[in-house]
């Protein structure tokens, strides 16, 4: 047990020998800031591994053991108990090997945006943008993840034709990156008389929040245009009658963002560059992914709208992720926030393509 891929294993052996040279470094008066800031950067891998090593070892002895209690019914039970809880000890210790070894590790870490956009279908596509809203709150408070709407565009018939939160947690992005693409919805629209299924798309892209230290995060003035109007949403009199509005495009790239949401332009600006950023690290991250693993199929594809992942189909009840091939019969409980194990799936299979255990 705990055998790993032969690349991640070197990785690993190549951290513990970098550790061994810093310590030694350090020893003989080396730049201790220096040091110590690679150490910091290498010792949680070394340490997860450990404990993986650690029980890995214990899940063995564990399996031995039992070996030599079949003729004890008794002492087997509590054995094969003990060995079940090692057994999840161990697969948890070798996902957070994982996720230190990924591409992107430091990256997955960072909490995330979430737009939201209605596609194709009208009314009956707005409406599912708010579903999916719903989906992801209830998952995000089951994480303790704080969410915070930045922007909306109302549908006529209700629900969003473009929603933008920010999800605040520990790993959110690494979490929800996956669920970038075009969202199908297969159902019968409250108005259709026929009982006809209808098919809808509604598209969502994840985006890591861009950091301080990021390229993206410094936008220089001179690159930027500013332009303030009335909000056209609801929000009350005020901000449907002062300019609070802002909408800030980045001119070297043509990207830009807008919120108004909020009655004060002040906040709203803040909330656009948030977005601004965002989306212009999202922009050079894509690039670079597709120079960097052209021959790779990559399990959560360029991040594009366009690409078709997940097929929710009311008639039947089921959710299917075409991306690995997983149908899942439970889309009432799915659309209620428990979408754990397909993120997890999913997760899984990308550790696998790139090599990571």
């Amino acid at each position: 047990m705990g055998r790993m891929t032969r690349k991640a294993a070197g990785r690993i052996e190549s951290a513990r020998a970098r550790l061994a040279d810093l310590d030694l470094a350090l020893a003989r008066g080396g730049d201790a800031r220096r040091i110590f800031r690679e150490r910091g950067r290498l010792s949680p891998l070394v340490a997860a591994d450990d404990k993986r090593r650690e029980l890995g070892a214990r899940v063995a002895q564990a399996e031995n053991e039992l070996t030599q209690l079949r003729s004890e019914p008794e002492l087997r039970a509590l054995a094969e108990e003990e060995l079940r809880e090692l057994r999840a000890e161990f697969s948890a210790a070798e996902d957070a090997v994982r996720k230190i070894l990924a591409p992107g590790a430091e990256e997955d870490a960072r909490g995330c945006l979430l737009e939201i956009r209605a596609a194709v279908g009208g009314n009956e596509s707005c409406l599912f943008a708010a579903a999916l809203l719903r989906m992801y709150s209830h998952y995000a408070e089951a994480r303790k993840w704080r969410m915070e709407q930045l922007s909306a565009s109302f549908g006529e018939a209700g629900g969003f034709k473009e929603v933008i939160t920010r999800v605040d947690g520990e790993g959110a992005y690494g979490v929800l990156k996956y669920e970038s693409g075009a969202h199908r919805v297969q159902r019968v629209p409250a108005t259709e008389s026929q009982g006809r299924v209808h098919t809808s798309v509604v598209t969502v892209a994840v985006l890591a929040e861009a950091r301080a230290d990021d390229d993206a995060a410094e936008l220089a003035p001179g690159d930027l245009r500013v332009e303030t109007f009335r909000s056209s949403g609801a929000g009350g009199q005020h901000v449907n009658t002062t300019d609070s509005a802002v909408r800030i495009t980045h001119l070297p790239t043509g990207i830009c963002a807008e919120c108004q949401d909020e009655r004060s332009q002040h906040k709203n600006r803040e909330k656009a560059r948030a977005v601004l950023r965002a989306r212009i690290a999202d922009a050079r991250r894509r690039e670079q992914t597709q120079k960097e693993s052209a021959a790779r199929r990559l399990l959560v594809g360029s991040g594009d709208r366009s690409e078709r992942i997940r097929t929710y189909n009311f008639p039947q009840g089921r959710l299917t992720d075409h991306r690995i091939g997983l149908t899942l019969y439970k889309l009432s409980a799915i659309l209620d926030g428990d979408i754990g194990g397909i993120l997890a799936a999913l997760a899984k299979e990308d550790y696998a393509e790139q090599g990571v255990l």
